[in-house]
């Protein structure tokens, strides 16, 4: 951080949360239609949707590091977006905690619908086990 500005680095953490913020929402678009191919046991778009999401993952995740490093490097080696917030204009702290929130409730809402499309994808898994090694009962009430 050595050649970025104290206002740089703000700028460069509050544009990195806004660019989450649209990759979340693509990302949550792209775990819905994953649900629904697992739904369809269309493997083919399985395949194509995990091509798509792991770029976009892997790019959240280097914002991530960089918004760590750089409010650490700002504030010290504890320093959380709350401290980075509290340390800012009230309009531009507002701004930012409302994005923050907004991105955190989005990022909530994904570690759901990746849950759940495990726990799917899981389910058929193990039906198709059963199926494979001679599960009579594979589809009787439980």
């Amino acid at each position: 951080m050595s050649r970025m500005t104290r206002d740089q680095a703000v700028a460069r953490l509050l544009d990195g949360v806004q660019a989450d913020l649209g990759a979340c929402g693509t990302i949550r678009d792209l775990l819905e239609r994953q649900f629904q191919a697992a739904l369809r046991h269309r493997g083919a778009e399985l395949a194509q949707l995990a091509e798509q999401l792991t770029p976009e993952l892997d790019a959240m995740e280097q914002r991530r590091q960089q918004r760590v490093h750089l409010v650490r490097a700002l504030l010290g080696p504890q320093a959380t977006m709350d401290d980075l917030f509290g340390s800012l204009p009230a309009q531009q702290s507002a701004r930012g905690r409302t994005d923050w929130d907004e991105l955190e409730a989005l990022v909530r809402d994904c570690k759901q619908a990746t849950t759940r499309n495990g726990n799917l994808m899981a389910e058929q898994f193990t039906i198709m086990q059963r199926l494979l090694h001679g599960g009579d009962d594979t589809y009787a009430p439980r």
